[in-house]
């Protein structure tokens, strides 16, 4: 989408007063029409998190790039998010691509996504084009993230998204189900599941494992045809290619991942020959710094619609390559938004596209009767524990950003405090929702922060050596200057420890200067009593995190996060992905 046609569907979204302060004369009143653009539209959700309810959800204020990235989306935050994009459309625009005034303009604004909204969306852009002009594509981490989707093991996402009308998915989280599960879901899912770069290994082969593809080892159909029209679109897919590494590999021991890009290349220039698209598609859950590397490395591919790092970018980069040009983008998380890529195909081509990120307000959008009633039948058997109330919440709760967030704070308070720990930790997921100050944190919206297969807390000692190595080891993670070597997610949360942080250098050389709160140095030799959880090698035996977490929040009633454990930060003073840092920012 360029930048005139993007403003111009702004402006009409202010006509309806999907944006503030705008006159509506002589506009179009629907915020969600567009002019008709193509003779194909796809698209494209991801990373929602088995969120099927309305949500609040407050975007980072830390998302920092560096080298090649620094200033590129997604690693914009805030006003320089808006300035450097060109967007004027007034404060629901703000509220939904950035943090800034989120809890005033959360209760202005109202919640985002839920199915029931979402199908409304999907059905309205589809109606637009007409039948066998469109499809939906799925990112992935769609079976994960909530209490429901944790007791059904995904069916009811799956449910869900057979309901939505999804043609095509692959996946990440969904691999932190057993292996049966996954496949049991895959058979019970409409559409297709695609992935290029998930493999059996030969072991797994010789035991008689399935596979798609027994020749090529390919655990999954690596790639799709669909017909739009008069035109063939190739949909190939990537899963997440770090799952064994991120998450545990014991529920998922047959299959082998990895980025794959040359076996991309062989995949992309086979399709190409073969099938003869006019259209090659990556829907892929790489993360989009990954994404934009692939671009620059895999000719033949025409966009990849990437999920995994979260990132709502409202215009997609533009990577050439060798004469040819891929549009890179990344749609959110959380059922937030809706991407919609209008294609002009001709013979063997694109010849140009439209992209509008479309944000799912859920009161300007009517909530679909069947959907609805799917969601309210879902919910009924878990009713009185998905709203059973544990505090009133004084902060503002959240999770998102490089650092630290304050619903992380009081997962690493609630871990020191009942674990009588002296630091606790706690992974950089980005999934989680928000809650305002005044609600009441359920243990839905706690569930929301926890509701996984590998929850068991953990207690034991640990050397400040291991504590120096384990923070700068998620740092390189996270700012590794080559994106193949970055995984997703932020850095640990820390409860009880604080250190400065330098993401310009490198391993190694990131972290300094430990100490606990007390103010006190770590020691590199001496032991300290650590609390956690989300063990990715062998299962812990420790209660499940939200158990220790409920017993934390009924105990104080009221919840207001004073401190959060942010690092001292160095080298970054001025980067557009860093505002309103609560800690310190020397030069």
């Amino acid at each position: 989408m360029d930048r005139r046609d993007f403003l111009w569907m702004l402006g009409s979204a202010s006509a309806a007063g999907m944006f503030a302060g705008c006159s509506s004369a002589g506009l179009r009143p629907d915020p969600y029409a567009a002019a008709p653009f193509g003779n194909a539209r796809i698209l494209h959700f991801t990373d929602c998190h088995a969120q099927l309810m309305p949500i609040y959800f407050r975007e980072p204020n830390v998302n920092i790039g560096l080298a090649g990235a620094k200033g590129r989306p997604p690693h914009l935050v805030g006003e320089q998010l808006l300035s450097q994009l060109g967007m004027n459309g007034g404060e629901r625009e703000a509220h939904a691509f950035t943090y800034l005034n989120f809890d005033a303009a959360a209760r202005q604004f109202g919640r985002v996504g839920g199915f029931a909204h979402l199908k409304t969306l999907v059905d309205q852009q589809r109606a637009e084009v007409g039948d066998g002009n469109s499809l939906l594509l799925d990112g992935g981490d769609t079976w994960q993230g909530s209490a429901t989707s944790l007791w059904t093991r995904g069916q009811d996402m799956v449910d869900a998204c057979n309901l939505l009308g999804v043609d095509v998915m692959t996946g990440h989280w969904e691999f932190t189900y057993r292996d049966e599960e996954v496949l049991q879901n895959i058979e019970r899912f409409n559409g297709e599941f695609v992935a290029q770069n998930v493999r059996v290994s030969e072991e797994a082969l010789f035991d008689g494992v399935a596979a798609f593809d027994e020749d090529s080892g390919h655990a999954f159909k690596p790639y799709t045809i669909r017909e739009l029209g008069e035109r063939r679109v190739a949909i190939i897919g990537q899963a997440f290619p770090y799952t064994p590494i991120a998450n545990p590999g014991r529920f998922i021991p047959d299959w082998s991942f990895g980025i794959r890009d040359g076996e991309m290349q062989e995949m992309v220039d086979h399709i190409r020959a073969t099938e003869q698209p006019d259209a090659v598609i990556v829907l892929s859950h790489n993360g989009m710094d990954v994404d934009v590397k692939m671009a620059s490395r895999v000719t033949g591919i025409d966009a990849i619609l990437g999920g995994h790092t979260h990132d709502g970018v409202p215009e997609p980069l533009l990577i050439e390559n060798s004469g040819s040009r891929t549009i890179v983008s990344n749609a959110g998380s959380n059922g937030k938004f809706l991407a919609v890529l209008d294609l002009d195909i001709g013979k063997g081509k694109i010849n140009d596209y439209r992209y509008r990120l479309l944000p799912v307000f859920a009161n300007l959008l009517p909530a679909d009767p069947e959907m609805l009633q799917f969601i309210t039948d879902v919910r009924a058997p878990y009713k009185a524990q998905l709203e059973e109330p544990l505090a009133v919440a004084e902060s503002l709760l959240y999770r998102r950003g490089n650092f630290n967030g304050t619903f992380d704070q009081v997962i690493c308070d609630a871990l020191l405090e009942v674990g009588d720990a002296e630091i606790s930790l706690s992974p950089g997921f980005r999934w989680g929702t928000s809650v305002l100050p005044g609600d009441v944190v359920t243990m839905e919206r706690l569930m929301d922060q926890t509701a996984m297969t590998y929850p068991e807390t953990y207690v034991r000692e640990m050397a400040g050596s291991e504590l120096k190595l384990i923070l700068e080891s998620v740092a390189d993670n996270l700012f590794h200057s080559d994106p193949y070597y970055q995984q997703g997610g932020d850095m640990v949360r820390l409860g009880g420890l604080n250190f400065t942080c330098d993401p310009t250098a490198k391993m190694d050389g990131r972290i300094s200067d430990l100490t606990l709160d007390s103010g006190n140095s770590i020691e590199a030799s001496k032991s300290y009593k650590v609390a956690g959880w989300a063990t990715v090698g062998s299962a812990s035996t420790g209660a499940p995190v939200w158990d220790v977490v409920a017993e934390y929040l009924k105990s104080k009633k009221t919840i207001k996060v004073e401190k959060v454990n942010t690092p001292k930060l160095r080298n970054v003073a001025g980067n557009p992905g860093l505002s309103d840092y609560s800690g310190i920012v020397a030069s």
